[in-house]
């Protein structure tokens, strides 16, 4: 073992933690300060290290960056223009009140891929009051099945920004992802959401909180506009990775190539913006400055997210060029120790410390990358090996994490109650999420 890279591996994961945690700088900063304490501490030489900085955020921005973008501004007017309330209000109305916690949770979970997660839970938290005062009942009951929803696709599926940049780190076919991010998804956050949620509902009765009202403003979509542009990017995505391999095609080369321009992620993207600026935007009479406005604003949150996701990038790009990977991958094989635990474990480590689960998605799948070169995976196998980045990512969310505090404040919990309620539901995320993992990483 090489013990230089192994100090500067240390050295630079020590020194990402310090600079968030304890000097709380940006996490755009420390992980380009921390690529190169780690890649000084490995004695590559100085005069190349802009280099390799330049070759790793621009290897992982040239998709990133469209993809993300583009998907902020479909979220946004999804947002404005009511579709995520219209659709928990049309699956409420559907399932009926006993069924309503896994409306909330169908809901949360469709909602979630092009909207941010403390976006959800901010739009969804008045559906959440109105369950309580109909039933009477705690609404934790309607809550950690929303969250559980909410959590798992924010994670697990693309074009969200986590698994996203997993995916392109990885080099992970957004297709397979989205497939396998439902079919290991799903049952997390059911398991989750309302076998736990009904639990802890039993236990805990919460009252409905007046920071969670309805806004006056709200606007209504109709759910058969909704609906078709919510799904339309994902279907449009999973038919590109098949047709890339061969799984379909057409008789025609030429038109293999146009349905491939068609349903490329970027395509994907802009066909579901245009649809949702004229059928939701246009279509509920809001008018052309105040959709700009909506997209421009949606722009703010998803440059800083791609930013950390090019610092990412170079931090991947530095373990590869000083030969960090490398060593990594043999002391894995040495060790017998499994590519998809070592994910989950760097990504898991990363989270409960530093509190942020993209920087923990991100700087995980730093780790895994330039290790995959010594396996022989499938696209299936990648997949998995990005859910368990995904699942550790999602683990012990508490007081470090932004997200447990708008959740506590929106449910009205104690600290205490929201270390019982979502500390424990997001752990409970984590480990079914990378235990189905397991299960189809070495089944299928």
């Amino acid at each position: 073992m090489d013990y230089q890279l192994l100090i500067a591996i240390v050295l630079g994961i020590g020194t990402l933690l310090y600079l968030i945690i304890g000097l709380r700088l940006p996490a755009f900063l420390a992980l380009l300060i921390a690529s190169i304490v780690t890649a000084l501490t490995s004695g590559m030489a100085p005069q190349i290290i802009p280099d390799a900085i330049k070759n790793g955020m621009g290897s992982t921005l040239g998709f990133i960056a469209t993809i993300v973008g583009l998907g902020a501004m479909f979220g946004g007017i999804l947002e404005h223009s009511g579709g995520a309330l219209t659709l928990a209000n049309y699956l409420v109305k559907k399932t009926g009140e006993k069924k309503a916690p896994f409306a909330m949770l169908v809901a949360g979970f469709l909602i979630a891929i092009p909207i941010f997660f403390d976006v959800g839970i901010i739009i969804m938290a008045p559906i959440i009051n109105a369950l309580y005062r109909k039933t009477g009942k705690s609404t934790i009951y309607f809550a950690l099945p929303l969250l559980a929803g909410l959590a798992v696709s924010h994670a697990f599926i693309p074009p969200t920004p986590g698994p996203l940049a997993i995916a392109e780190i990885l080099n992970v076919k957004l297709g397979y992802l989205i497939l396998i991010g439902i079919v290991i998804g799903f049952p997390t956050a059911y398991i989750t959401g309302i076998y736990y949620g009904k639990w802890l509902g039993d236990r805990l009765y919460k009252e409905a909180t007046n920071l969670a009202q309805s806004s006056s403003e709200a606007y209504e979509a109709k759910i058969n506009q909704v609906m078709p542009i919510m799904l339309l990017p994902l279907v449009l995505i999973v038919i590109n990775s098949l047709l890339t391999t061969n799984a379909i095609s057409t008789t025609n080369e030429y038109m293999d190539g146009v349905l491939i321009l068609i349903t490329h992620p970027f395509s994907a993207l802009l066909i579901a913006n245009l649809a949702a600026w004229y059928v939701l935007g246009r279509g509920n009479n809001f008018t052309t400055a105040q959709l700009t406005s909506i997209t421009n604003k949606a722009l703010y949150p998803a440059g800083l997210i791609i930013l950390v996701t090019g610092a990412g990038g170079v931090f991947k790009q530095i373990l590869t060029d000083t030969g960090a990977g490398k060593m990594i991958a043999e002391s894995l094989q040495s060790w017998d120790l499994s590519i998809i635990l070592f994910a989950f474990i760097a990504a898991t480590f990363i989270r409960v410390i530093q509190g942020s689960a993209t920087v923990a998605m991100i700087t995980g799948a730093g780790l895994v990358a330039p290790v995959l070169g010594s396996y022989d995976l499938t696209d299936v196998q990648l997949a998995c090996i990005a859910i368990a980045i995904s699942s550790g990512a999602t683990m012990a969310s508490h007081v470090n994490d932004s997200g447990f505090w708008l959740i506590k404040e929106y449910l009205g919990l104690t600290e205490k109650e929201g270390l019982k309620t979502w500390t424990v539901a997001s752990s409970i995320i984590g480990v079914i999420g990378f235990s189905l993992s397991c299960l189809l990483f070495y089944t299928l």
